[in-house]
């Protein structure tokens, strides 16, 4: 590899780096109750481009919309440099472009929670499938600039024929992992609304069929997250089985031992009445989970040969809140 390709496979892992820090800041936003720290103005914060003497909620906010601001131009960035450096049909182009369209959804969800109000101390399950569809995109962005990052090292182009089987595997994981990810999101909202007292009974109260539906997710998401871990452990082995290669039995283990790590660190968010660090934890987890997974596909899918793995049913994938 070249100087020139060296070059962008570092600044492409240096995107992906830099978004999970301003996915975790928009968690932190979110956890301390400061989404509507620039009120229901957007781009503009509290209609000025830069606040004046803001409070603490405002601060919070603002930061999180330069940071994401920084996170779209370096997405650009990585476009266009991917744009003059592969030829058309080119793997690491193709998952750039579509690394800029789902930045590009996300500024968009990002500015609709703002301008609808979808933040703070809102309950409603409006807020609550936004928060889900938007952890989906924010896993589809950072897996788009991870596999530009992988196939522009040199990484095989993925190939489907001839592997039915392992793509259903593959496509079931990553569905299912989205699925858990999502009931994560909707999950913290209800920790986060509990300890600001929106809704009733706090993070100790006990759940009955009569709490309220972000309550009833505090029983819903760990029974998923814990399915899926254990059914990670044999895609692992499934992977290993279908190709033996150093690579894919060091992805695929790594995988699964995330997943699985998923669960305790579940479990410890609960015993800790997730505190919102233990929450910012749980979901740089969850994403690496996502990430280590994508990376793991991408490995299999490239790998020519006639798959011989028997598909193992995945209800669902890592716990994320």
């Amino acid at each position: 590899m070249d100087s020139r390709h060296r070059a962008f496979v570092n600044f492409a892992w240096l995107n992906v780096g830099y978004n999970l820090l301003v996915i975790l800041w928009g968690a932190f936003v979110r956890a301390t109750g400061s989404g509507a720290g620039c009120g229901d103005h957007w781009p503009l914060c509290d209609g000025q481009v830069i606040p004046r003497s803001p409070d603490t909620a405002q601060l919070i906010e603002f930061s999180h919309r330069v940071t994401s601001g920084i996170a779209l131009l370096l997405v650009i960035a990585l476009l266009v440099w991917a744009l003059r450096l592969f030829a058309a049909g080119h793997p690491a182009r193709r998952a750039a472009i579509a690394a800029m369209v789902f930045m590009i959804i996300e500024s968009l969800i990002g500015a609709a929670l703002v301008l609808f109000q979808l933040v703070a101390h809102n309950a409603s399950l409006t807020r609550a499938l936004s928060l889900g569809l938007h952890l989906v995109n924010t896993f589809l962005l950072i897996g788009s600039i991870a596999l530009t990052a992988w196939y522009a090292s040199g990484k095989p182009a993925p190939e489907v024929r001839g592997k039915g089987r392992l793509l259903a595997m593959l496509i079931a994981a990553l569905v299912g992992t989205a699925i858990v990810g999502s009931s994560g999101a909707v999950t913290a909202l209800g920790d986060t609304l509990l300890q600001l007292g929106v809704l009733p009974g706090g993070v100790s109260q006990p759940i009955n069929r009569d709490s309220h539906p972000l309550v009833l997710m505090r029983i819903i998401h760990p029974v998923l997250g814990t399915l899926v871990g254990l059914a990670m452990i044999s895609l692992a082995q499934q992977a290993i089985r279908h190709d033996p290669s150093p690579t894919t039995r060091r992805l695929a283990w790594i995988t699964a031992t995330i997943f699985v790590g998923q669960i305790f660190l579940g479990a410890l968010n609960v015993i800790l009445k997730a505190p919102v660090w233990m929450q910012l934890v749980h979901l740089l987890f969850a994403d690496l989970a996502w990430l280590a997974l994508v990376l793991l596909g991408a490995t299999l899918l490239g790998r020519p040969g006639t798959v011989v793995v028997t598909p193992t049913p995945i209800v669902s994938s890592s716990p994320a809140r």
